[in-house]
């Protein structure tokens, strides 16, 4: 399954995390991993392309993470309303035996 803990503070995005694979089909063939990472990786660099937000990415296989190191701007906000949008119809289409995505506060 795949993890995905999206952080908070003050109703304002500070960090992403996601683990895991979800086991939907084989290596290569699954697609809820390959919808999961194309949102994912697309947000990142939209993130660093168009916004003057400043992150810092970890990313490694099965894994990627990114924190705000300055507040983010509102067209980094849109960026990851639409992010959490993507993923969340994921997670409703597919199950959350796939896919798991949680907003905290902190």
């Amino acid at each position: 399954m795949i993890t995905v803990t999206v952080s908070k503070k003050n109703n304002s995005y500070i960090s992403f995390v996601s683990e895991g694979h979800a086991g939907y089909a084989e290596e290569g063939q699954d697609i809820i991993c390959a919808a999961v990472s194309a949102l994912v990786i697309n947000t990142v660099n939209s993130l660093e392309q168009l916004t003057k937000d400043s992150i810092k990415a970890k990313e490694k296989d099965g894994f990627v993470s990114f924190t705000f190191t300055a507040p983010i701007s509102e067209g980094g906000t849109l960026l990851m309303d639409s992010l959490l949008l993507g993923l969340t119809e994921i997670e409703h289409s597919y199950s959350k035996r796939y896919l798991k995505v949680k907003v905290r506060e902190v």
